[in-house]
């Protein structure tokens, strides 16, 4: 074969090669990295309970949306979570109740809260979710992770992705020696600063690399934060280190509360749209 064509050949393979590359898989840079775990929600209808638990009611965070399944589906290869505005009785009302989540007569928002408690955890990897967030006023979006022993914040939470109130967060949590009360490590990145006016409009990837010395958050490639698991012992006197052990998904769609903001002026239905969740591991 002449030298020209044989280079041309190699330059069309190579080419060929770079394009069936799937999207969001390693790299050879990343060599070394398996894929253990994936939801590419390819099947219409209710996410796979196999991959997936919900969260009911009121939850957390003195939210002001009630929990539920219906909210969630999967439809031409992504998963959609919905918030919805829709107004029913709180089955749960208590009128003489100090609680948040029982003195509240109505339901106002719906939406749906996805974990995999219970049915898949993961100590270490690479955890990547592509998807695309509504940043309109009120809204909540959130990918982050729980660990599987101990009652908040002493089983670690990290928050690959979090959006309220402007901003997109990245955060590492563990306990303090105040009940209920955490240690955060936090990024957080107003919108303005990614100089993209339709940045909402696109799809992302966000990402997390959590190993024995480290966790590290990125979006689209972007390191935000760094933690040093050296620095991340719970302050409670147990001494636990609760990102030395297996952490579970969640992916939900939060409105309002404690750092959502209000959401009288935005339109509803709005979508929290996810390509794919996958964990690869060494």
């Amino acid at each position: 074969m002449r030298p020209f064509i044989l280079l041309l050949t190699v330059l069309l393979i190579a080419s060929l090669n770079s394009f069936s590359q799937p999207v969001g898989s390693p790299t050879k840079s990343d060599s070394g990295w398996k894929l253990v775990w994936a939801d590419e929600f390819e099947t219409a209808g209710p996410p796979n309970p196999k991959n997936w638990k919900f969260e009911t009611g009121f939850v957390r965070n003195h939210e002001i949306q009630w929990y539920q399944s219906t909210n969630a589906r999967c439809e031409n290869g992504f998963l959609i979570i919905e918030g919805r505005r829709e107004q029913r009785a709180n089955p749960n009302y208590k009128p003489s109740s100090s609680n948040w989540q029982t003195n509240r007569p109505t339901i106002d928002y719906t939406s749906s809260s996805l974990h995999t408690n219970g049915l898949h955890s993961w100590q270490y990897g690479r955890f990547e979710m592509r998807g695309r967030i509504d940043t309109s006023p009120g809204l909540w979006p959130a990918f982050w992770t729980l660990g599987v022993k101990g009652e908040w914040p002493a089983n670690g939470e990290i928050d690959i992705m979090e959006y309220y109130r402007n901003m997109l967060l990245a955060n590492v949590a563990w306990a303090t020696g105040k009940p209920y009360t955490a240690e955060w490590r936090s990024t957080k990145k107003p919108m303005n600063s990614f100089n993209d006016p339709n940045w909402s409009k696109k799809f992302h990837v966000w990402r997390m690399d959590w190993d024995e010395t480290a966790i590290r958050l990125y979006v689209d490639d972007k390191l935000l934060n760094t933690v040093l698991l050296s620095e991340t012992i719970n302050k409670d006197g147990t001494g636990i280190n609760p990102f030395r052990q297996p952490h579970y998904l969640l992916v939900n769609l939060a409105i309002g509360g404690d750092n959502g903001g209000d959401p009288a002026v935005t339109p509803f239905p709005n979508r929290y749209e996810i390509d794919y969740v996958r964990v690869y591991q060494k």
